[in-house]
């Protein structure tokens, strides 16, 4: 049998979890949270579970949970997304993401993609007999250079897929950013997928720039989004997408024939739980109180860093304790100092090294503090 994915190898998360598991180590590597769910929203699930809501929920989702989506995005974005034919529940933003490629990308079809690069998209779009085209994002500040991209929009380019706030770097997009983005999407006739999964964890006052801000944009644009980050439970698998109409049928077409839908108990409890805004307008300071204490901890380390602007990740530059390359440094950093971390030139283009390491800091106090113990050894 001829692989459609040759190239593709088992992803660096699960490469890195197993090993910390192996040598029992903290796992600042895979981006889950250290903490549980809020209890109500687990009482919410059962009690939703003993209300009899274990059968299949209708394709696009609980109609309740997009209708309080379309009323969350209209407050925090200004922009009304109908509930009934502009968005879909999903099992998690990836499975949004790999739909949205896959009902849209065809044969030769070129899609422009930021590095480092969450590790789905590349695969997705190959699958669908598409092209990635590479854009490397720079030290220090990982923003984009529009002149470049620009220039690498051919008339084989469909897409734009941009990831905000950015995993792994942290980095945030600017007003102008996505201004710049929606004047090219609509000069180029351009589709976007915005993944926007950590769209609240946002710090130091920032404002997450989605692309449903911008009307031209968000014209053409999916955009997805994911639970499991918002509510620390990513073992549920659940997200979104929102598009204008005419995407949402192309996107529904093929969502209906790959899981058709998803957890219905737990779209129950998410539709009563998103009624309260503090629920998720309070992570902000959250997840910035858990940066600033870990950032805090190893600010006299080796290691040399920018605070994270957004998401729970943060970089760490190695090049004053090491030379080697960030697989092998990461790699021993969990053998023989027992803290797992991530690499990140398996995200960038051509595997470029800038001797950079991401950690995850969603994690309890005392894990942090553990971690931040070794990361002082080294």
């Amino acid at each position: 049998m001829t692989s459609k994915l040759p190239n593709t190898t088992t992803s660096i998360f699960s490469v890195m979890s197993k090993l910390a598991s192996d040598h029992n180590a903290i796992n600042l590597a895979q981006g889950f949270p250290g903490f549980e769910s809020d209890p109500v929203l687990i009482d919410l699930v059962n009690k939703a579970m003993k209300d009899g809501y274990n059968q299949y929920a209708p394709m696009p989702g609980d109609k309740k949970l997009r209708e309080v989506i379309s009323k969350k995005i209209e407050s925090l974005y200004y922009k009304k997304y109908n509930a009934d034919r502009e968005i879909t529940i999903t099992a998690g933003a990836t499975q949004a993401i790999f739909t949205a490629i896959a009902a849209t990308i065809h044969k030769d079809d070129e899609v422009i993609i930021f590095t480092p690069a969450y590790d789905c998209y590349k695969p997705s779009v190959e699958l669908f007999g598409g092209k990635t085209v590479e854009i490397q994002l720079q030290v220090p500040d990982y923003k984009p250079d529009w002149k470049k991209v620009t220039e690498k929009v051919t008339e084989k380019t469909k897409m734009i897929i941009i990831n905000m706030p950015h995993n792994p770097t942290g980095m945030l997009f600017s007003e102008d950013d996505m201004l710049q983005l929606q004047k090219l999407a609509e000069e180029h006739d351009l589709l976007v997928l915005s993944d926007e999964v950590y769209e609240h964890i946002v710090f130091d006052g920032e404002e997450h720039q989605s692309a449903a801000k911008f009307p031209q944009l968000a014209k053409r644009s999916f955009i997805t989004a994911s639970f499991g980050k918002t509510f620390h439970n990513t073992g549920w698998k659940m997200g979104y997408c929102v598009a204008p109409e005419y995407l949402m049928k192309e996107f529904q077409k093929v969502h209906q024939f790959n899981v058709f839908s998803v957890n219905h108990p737990i779209q129950k409890a998410l539709a009563t739980y998103l009624q309260d805004e503090e629920n998720y307008l309070s992570l902000p300071s959250f997840y910035q109180q858990k940066r600033d204490y870990f950032l805090e901890l190893i600010k006299d380390s080796r290691f040399k860093f920018t605070p994270s602007n957004g998401t729970y990740f943060q970089l760490l530059d190695f090049s004053k304790i090491s030379e080697e390359r960030d697989i092998d440094f990461a790699d021993r950093l969990t053998r023989e100092h027992k803290i797992a971390t991530i690499p990140t030139s398996v995200f960038n283009e051509n595997n470029e090294d800038f001797k950079q390491i991401r950690v995850c800091f969603a994690k309890t106090d005392s894990e942090l503090k553990k971690a931040a113990a070794i990361l002082n050894s080294i």
